[in-house]
């Protein structure tokens, strides 16, 4: 059966290194994106695009399992079939078969495939995280396939990226993304099937680099940050930057040597000013890079840890995330897959009094998603970060409450894993006390242990926070007080950049930042910061 053709993109490198040899539109050979390898993961119970290039008008014939599926090369040398869903079996070789040649992938697995993404706390390695030696030692799972993308950046969106699919084993794990493993380690091991996971993160980075061109000049929310980088483009000269540099960098090394010999440290050495086109943080080119160039490979949805870079621009984030997933379901194809978020965790120092957060603002426009689009979710971890470390080492932990997600909404165990901690639900007053409503997910309302329960904070008509009096009246109600609000217009929880609430469910999973008021006290800066 002639499938239609999957649109491929114009091949545009920009930082990227060339790693296909010629261009689309002479192509001689049989090829296909690196994302198509021995040792991948197909994803089960739906079309699994399969595509590449040859020479134009050559036929190409796809087959695994039984299927057999042909296309014809277009002018470009571009073609692409789908096969129909696959099933949990043996491992099997995948076979694309051109007119001159044929090329064979072996070990091909059936099962569940996961994008992760986001910045450093995604990036953030196994080596890194808790017990690094013990994770990678115990890491034999032949049926964990892991392929990581490396970090380029692009102007125009690319077709292909410079990567391999590999088994886990204690040799090839270290170096791969600690959330992102223990999520897929935890769905391997309950569901007892296989599980891909696709690494494509870098530390640092905004949300608006992984967002698509044409999404971000479709909305109008976010045309500030495009001119914003559209100035910053005009205004760099590369003669002038390197001379700048050259001269920083003579200061630098007088400066650095009368350090040495007074025995102090050496200054931080000066970097040659980059491309703005070419900066991680422009607008669309780690989208460019390392998102275009897996479409629209089949999968079952994404797991993603951002937040921290856009921290300051909170309330343009309530737009900028919801047109982020929906520019990579736009481009991927397969509907709303699901997606899931991880909020961010606890940090910076303690709050002595109750007041504004721009984290606090940040962890909102992040459940915020979940009602601006469908099949998302937020994984709470307000009690696993670290004050003085924006990298908090404890990774499984996340790991296991963004497998919560998944299991609870799409694998089946809704009944019998507590997909979170309580959320925000509704408030009333009466007599001077707020009566907080939460929806448990059927696990009751603790303190985990620790009394007396604390994070809670009201305020009257006046908007003066103060940290109140709490205590939980129900399996999923908490009332609050305070003798210095006697007639009380809103309570917030955990509004705090390093929040130290102590509400729970008796599964240990921490109740969700809120506020009920819509008082901020928080104005987005530069849209660029």
């Amino acid at each position: 059966m002639r499938l239609p053709q999957i649109p491929l993109r114009p091949f545009v490198f920009a930082t990227a290194a060339c790693f296909v040899c010629g261009s689309i539109s002479v192509a001689e050979d049989l090829r296909l994106p690196s994302v198509f390898g021995s040792h991948m993961v197909l994803q089960r119970d739906q079309p699994v695009p399969v595509w590449g290039w040859a020479d134009a008008g050559e036929k190409v014939t796809v087959k695994v399992r039984g299927q057999s599926e042909s296309a014809t090369a277009d002018s470009g040398g571009q073609w692409s079939v789908k096969l129909a869903p696959l099933a949990l079996g043996k491992p099997a070789t995948l076979t694309v078969a051109g007119e001159k040649a044929t090329v064979e992938f072996d070990d091909v697995l059936v099962g569940e495939v996961w994008v992760c993404s986001g910045q450093s706390n995604m990036q953030w390695p196994v080596d890194r995280a808790l017990d690094p030696d013990l994770e990678s030692a115990a890491a034999h799972y032949p049926q964990l396939r892991l392929f990581q993308v490396p970090m380029v950046t692009a102007t125009e969106p690319q077709e292909d990226v410079d990567a391999e699919w590999r088994t886990c084993t204690p040799e090839n794990l270290p170096t791969f993304t600690a959330v992102g493993y223990f999520f897929g380690r935890d769905l391997h091991e309950i569901l007892q099937v296989p599980v891909g996971l696709v690494q494509t993160a870098w530390g640092g980075t905004r949300a608006e680099a992984w967002t698509s061109p044409e999404m971000m000049a479709s909305v109008e929310e976010l045309k500030p940050i495009l001119t914003t980088w559209e100035k910053s483009v005009a205004s760099y000269d590369p003669a002038t930057a390197r001379q700048q540099y050259d001269q920083a960098l003579a200061k630098w090394q007088d400066d650095a040597a009368k350090a040495k010999a007074e025995g102090k440290k050496a200054p931080r050495k000066p970097r040659l000013q980059q491309d703005p086109q070419k900066s991680p943080h422009h607008p669309s080119t780690l989208f460019n890079a390392m998102v275009a160039p897996l479409t629209p490979f089949a999968i079952r949805g994404s797991i993603w840890y951002q937040g921290e870079s856009n921290a300051g621009r909170a309330f343009q984030y309530r737009t900028l995330m919801p047109s982020m997933i929906q520019s990579w379901r736009d481009d991927w194809q397969q509907g709303d897959f699901a997606f899931y978020m991880v909020q961010l965790a606890n940090f910076r120092e303690i709050a002595a009094e109750p007041g504004d957060s721009d984290w606090a603002e940040l962890r909102e426009a992040q459940m915020m998603t979940i009602d601006a689009l469908p099949n998302v979710g937020v994984a709470c971890i307000t009690d696993i970060g670290a004050a003085k470390d924006i990298h908090p080492r404890n990774k499984q932990d996340v790991g296991k409450r963004l497998a919560r997600l998944a299991l609870a909404d799409i694998y089946g165990f809704a009944d019998s894993i507590t997909r979170s901690g309580p959320v925000y639900e509704s408030f009333e007053v009466a007599d001077g006390k707020a009566t907080v409503n939460f929806q448990t997910g059927g696990s009751s309302l603790s303190s985990r242990y620790r009394e007396p329960l604390s994070g809670f904070a009201i305020a009257g008509a006046d908007k003066q926070w103060v940290w109140a009096d709490c205590k939980i009246t129900g399996n999923d109600t908490v009332e609050v007080w305070s003798a210095a609000v006697p007639e009380p217009v809103a309570v917030r929880f955990n509004w705090a950049d390093n929040p130290q609430g102590n509400l729970y469910n008796t599964r240990m999973l921490p109740a969700y930042p809120f506020r009920t008021d819509d008082w901020s006290g928080v104005t987005d800066g530069n849209v660029n910061p």
